[in-house]
Parts: structure tokens; C-alpha cells; sequence
């Protein structure tokens, strides 16, 4: 359950019940349960005729079930490096890693048939990295949704992190489609969203 308000949420009582499969009064149960330990929260939330629905979201909590990859010790280094090398060199080191993430990724998916196919081997990548990532046919092209950010705290910490990591993922689809940035969690939404059309 919660796995699915990540992905998914949030998430009204009779939401969360289609998508489990499960009866209305058995999400509410359990996700009164989850409330009760602090891992969800829900609000109240009109809408016309009838009354208001409970809508469910992560709690803090909730959302730090998942990976953070050290987020404080992180976010030290980056300030660390900043602190004593510069922006210059903090600017390297980010584009450091994400050269490596490039060649890893296209190594991958290069092999794959069709640009479909390798999204969805890149999304299944990014998952395994940590990202919860998905991918969505979108008209002529496809949406790849990122549910988690593992790198959250860092990536608030230094945004160029975000943009090199956007220049990577364009710089990998070069050869076979473009890819921008719809949705951006360092913006306030609830995932990143990206747009990858065929040339």
C-alpha cells in the first residue's frame, strides 16, 4: 500500500481499493492502520454533491521507507567540495558521474530494438537504481516516470545535479528520439516526469 501512494498517490479510500483489488472497507481499514502509525496522512477533500472523500498520501515517515542513498552525508560532501575546490570543481564531479551513468545506460539499451523497448529498459534501469521509475505510451512517444527520488536531498542541495542528469538523458536518446523534463519533484511535483518522442 505503500509502495502504490508512492507510485500512484495520492490516493482517495475507494482509489486505493480498485487498485489493490480489495473492498472499500478493507483499504480503509488498513489504511486507518497506517495512519494510526504515522506512515500515512490524509486530508479532506470536496468534491460537489455528496460527502467529502479522504484523500491519502505518504506521510515524512511513509516516504523515507524508501532509499535516500545517505542523504545527509551527501549533502556534506557537496557543501564540502564547494566549501574547499569551488563551484567549478563541484560542477566536474557531477558531470564525472553522470558520464559514467551515460556510457553504463547506453551500453544497455543501445541493444534493444526499438525506441519503445528502450525505454522501457532505461525505466527498468532507473528502478533498479532506486527511482521507481515507469514507462507510459504517450501519442507517437512515450513518458518515463520517475515515482522515487533517491538523490532528493543532494539534488536540492546542488540543482545542477538535475540539469546534467537531464543533459545525460538527452545525450543517451540522441540517436533515436528527443527527451525533455515535464515534471520536476525539486519544483514540487509528486514525481519527474519525462516526454521521449522518436525523431
Amino acid at each position: 500500500m505503500l509502495l502504490l501512494l508512492k507510485t500512484k498517490g495520492p490516493l482517495t479510500t475507494t482509489g486505493v481499493a480498485q487498485e489493490l483489488g480489495i473492498t472499500g472497507e478493507g483499504a480503509r481499514q488498513q489504511l486507518q492502520r497506517l495512519a494510526e502509525e504515522g506512515w500515512v496522512v490524509f486530508e479532506s477533500v470536496s468534491r460537489g454533491v455528496g460527502r467529502p472523500s479522504l484523500m491519502w498520501r505518504l506521510s515524512g515517515r511513509g516516504n523515507r521507507r524508501f532509499p535516500d542513498t545517505h542523504a545527509e552525508l551527501t549533502v556534506q560532501l557537496i557543501s564540502a567540495i564547494r566549501d574547499v575546490l569551488g563551484d567549478e570543481a563541484l560542477g566536474n564531479v557531477i558531470s564525472a558521474r553522470e558520464h559514467k551513468n551515460l556510457l553504463r545506460y547506453y551500453d544497455i539499451i543501445s541493444l534493444e530494438d526499438d525506441l519503445e523497448a528502450k525505454v522501457r529498459r532505461f525505466a527498468e534501469l532507473r528502478s533498479s537504481d532506486g527511482y521507481l521509475a515507469e514507462c507510459r505510451v504517450d501519442g507517437e512517444g512515450f513518458l518515463l516516470i520517475e515515482n522515487h527520488c533517491p538523490i532528493c536531498a543532494a539534488a536540492t542541495a546542488c540543482h545542477d545535479i538535475c540539469k546534467v542528469e537531464l543533459q545525460t538523458f538527452q545525450q543517451i536518446f540522441k540517436e533515436w528520439g528527443t527527451v525533455e523534463r515535464l515534471d520536476h519533484v525539486i519544483e514540487g511535483a509528486k514525481h519527474c516526469a519525462y516526454r521521449i518522442m522518436p525523431l
